[in-house]
Parts: C-alpha cells; structure tokens; sequence
C-alpha cells in the first residue's frame, strides 16, 4: 500500500461504540431494505401461494418467472376488448414526463440565468414569487388549473397536462443558485467586453458550463411529472384511455376483489396482490432507468451551490 494512500479513521479498531453504530445502521437498514425485497418477491409469486403462506422468508421460496408470465397476462388483459390499458397508461407518463421535462429545461435554464446574472426592475419580485411557487402545494394548485383547462375544453386530453408540468420552479430556482455559485461574474463581464449579447452569452458561455444542472433539473421533473398524482387525477379520469400511470395503478388497485369485491364481480381480468406488485414494480421501472443513467450527474451536482468556484 503506497504511504500517501488516505487512513479511515477507525477502520482498524472495533470498539463497543463502532459496534453499535454498525448494529444500528444494519437493524435500520434491513427495516428499509426486507419489505422492498418482500415486494418484489410478491410480484414473482402465486395468489395460491400468497394465501397458502408456505412460501417461506420474505415469499422468496414461491417465485418463478411462470407466475410473472401469468401475471403479466392478467395486467395486460385489464380493459375493455383485449385490455392494453396498462401499456397505454405507461406510454401516456413517459409522453408527458418527458415533454414536461422537456419544457421545465427550455424554461428553467434562461430564467435561472436571468434572476442569477441579470439585473432588471421586478427582479427580486419574480425570484420571490420563484419560492412562493416552489414551496406551494400541488393540491392547492390543482382546483384553478382544472378550471382553465376546462374553460378551453381540454380536460381528458394529454397535451395541457404536459404543458403545466413544464412549470417546475424547483428546476428555476436550482439553476439560479448554480450559476450565483459556479459562474463567476468576471466571465460575464468578459464576454460582454467581447461584444457577446446577453442572449449569445447564455447560448455560448453559461450553457457550456451546465451539464451538471441541466441533468439536475432533467431528472427531478422527470420524476416530479411521473409520480404526479393530483393532477392528472384531477384532468385525466374522464378519458380512461389517456390517464397516467400513477392513476392507472390506483384503477388496478380498485378493480382488485381484494379492494373492491363489487366492481370485480363484473370484470373478466381479475387482479390480485402478485398482479398488483408487478404492476407496480413495472411502473418503478423507467425511473429506474433515468435514475441509473443520470447517477453520475447526481453524484457531482449534489454539492451544487456548496462551494463558489
């Protein structure tokens, strides 16, 4: 081992407190980590299974890649005529979570970029106004924007969804304090001595040093727009065709003899609890995905705004 390389403190040494600390973290760990695990497990088990209660720890004895196939038949089955509502719920949330995503970033960036580095009249009242957005909850939100939507008779339809989650203003406000914290204002003024414009110097100096942010906000509105629940409960539950994913499972749920033995007496496809975990655990999925691929962005921008650079 080279002498430059760094020392844990502690790491040779196994006191009674760094044991404690260690059985505390792994009791904590395990009370986070085993329900998951039971969850997925459920998603790969028998309802006869799950009933019986032979499947031993955490169910993992009765999972098999047959149950899932069954499974998946049901949940594909789910609708009128042939079914093929899940997969449509599930196109619906990627549609608008990446067209909000897609215009949080084509409005938080230049805005960000504004409030950070430009001077105007009205500019402290559009950052305050900023955090009162971001702060605000969504359900006091949803009863206006129900209303104007309904006022243009688009209520049902997918696209004015889309549009209203471009309206992230955690996205503006984040990239505010990455450009107050790692541009510094000497670059600005050395652009401006070059003759760049205000907007060529965004496009050609304060873009290029962004990946980080820009991944950043791409990645909170995605998985803000895809665990939002209120409002397309509120635009969407008149068009079954069109609702999200994050309402469609509650459909499931609610067409489950499990939940609601009246509604299921009626239905051809009958949902029980290890069709309702693949659903969801397929659901998990694509922020699964976007997760994994935007880690390494993660992990250098959560110390944005830690440190002036």
């Amino acid at each position: 081992m080279s002498n430059n390389a760094p020392t844990v403190v502690g790491a040779k040494h196994w006191t009674v407190g760094r044991i404690s600390r260690i059985t505390v973290m792994v009791i904590i760990a395990a009370a986070f980590i085993l329900p998951i695990i039971g969850f997925i497990a459920m998603a790969f088990r028998s309802q006869e299974g799950v009933l019986a209660g032979t499947d031993g720890f955490l169910g993992l004895g009765g999972i098999s890649w047959d149950n899932v196939v069954f499974s998946w038949s049901q949940i594909n089955g789910f609708g009128p005529g042939d079914g093929g509502l899940f997969t449509r719920w599930v196109g619906n949330s990627l549609v608008v979570a990446v067209i909000g995503g897609v215009l949080a970033l084509v409005a938080a960036l230049p805005a960000g970029y504004a409030l950070s580095r430009l001077r105007f009249r009205g500019r402290k009242v559009m950052l305050f106004a900023t955090l009162l957005a971001m702060v605000m909850p969504n359900t006091v939100l949803v009863i206006p924007l129900f209303l104007e939507v309904n006022a243009i008779g688009a209520v049902g339809q997918l696209w004015p969804v889309a549009v209203i989650m471009g309206f992230f203003p955690f996205g503006t406000y984040l990239v505010y304090i990455h450009f107050m914290t790692t541009m510094p204002q000497e670059l600005v003024e050395a652009a401006r001595i070059d003759g760049l414009s205000e907007i060529a110097t965004f496009f050609y100096v304060a873009l290029p040093i962004s990946k980080q942010v820009i991944a950043l906000v791409a990645f909170f509105s995605f998985v803000a727009n895809w665990t939002n629940f209120f409002l397309p409960l509120a635009l969407l539950t008149s068009n079954q065709e069109n609702k999200t994913i994050s309402i469609g499972i509650q459909e499931l749920i609610g067409a489950s003899p499990l939940f609601n033995a009246t509604v299921a007496a009626g239905l051809d496809v009958k949902l029980y609890m290890p069709q309702l975990a693949l659903a969801t655990f397929l659901s998990m999925i694509p922020l699964l995905v976007v997760f994994l691929t935007a880690q390494r962005f993660l992990i250098r921008g959560q110390t944005v705004g830690a440190v002036k650079g």
